[in-house]
């Protein structure tokens, strides 16, 4: 084989390659939402958009995925004080789905008051459940190794 037909199949390997990572890229589905660049919520994404994204996760079953949205407080849990302590709560979003909120108290600020009928806004990572999913990460990371995520309630935002 002459040194010009090995130059030849080595770029075209090469453009191959480029053209199935760019591929491969473009093929994973938008399930990620930028964070707000402002205090609003509703300013950068739509509540219905946000219920798609979150109702595609749930029905892949997929998770550690950086979400935003919206929802009704449904239920106060208890504190969940093994490991690192939680604040949680059930979220129920328009769509219907219902979340879990895990916040991080020993990183964040708790939300002192949050009553059942308050709407909270969240930024967090999604992880599947059987049940909706879970939102956590919904604060700064102290190790700066993730990205921050924060809760927004009664005017106010909690990283």
């Amino acid at each position: 084989m002459s040194r010009r037909a090995r130059t030849i199949i080595v770029i075209t390997l090469v453009a191959l390659a480029i053209v199935a990572a760019y591929v491969a890229g473009r093929q994973t589905s938008p399930s990620a939402t930028d964070p707000p660049s402002g205090p609003s919520v509703a300013a950068t994404s739509s509540a219905a958009n946000t219920d798609a994204i979150l109702a595609q996760l749930f029905q892949q079953q997929r998770s550690n995925v950086q979400v935003q949205g919206s929802g009704t407080v449904s239920r106060l849990l208890a504190d969940d004080n093994q490991g690192g302590r939680h604040q949680r709560f059930i979220l129920r979003l328009a769509s219907g789905q219902t979340l879990l909120v895990a916040h991080n108290i020993d990183v964040a600020p708790r939300l002192d008051g949050l009553a059942v009928g308050d709407t909270v806004a969240f930024f967090g990572e999604y992880v599947y459940t059987d049940q909706g999913g879970t939102i956590h990460w919904t604060h700064h990371d102290p190790g700066g190794s993730h990205v921050a995520g924060w809760l927004q309630w009664n005017g106010h935002r909690y990283q």
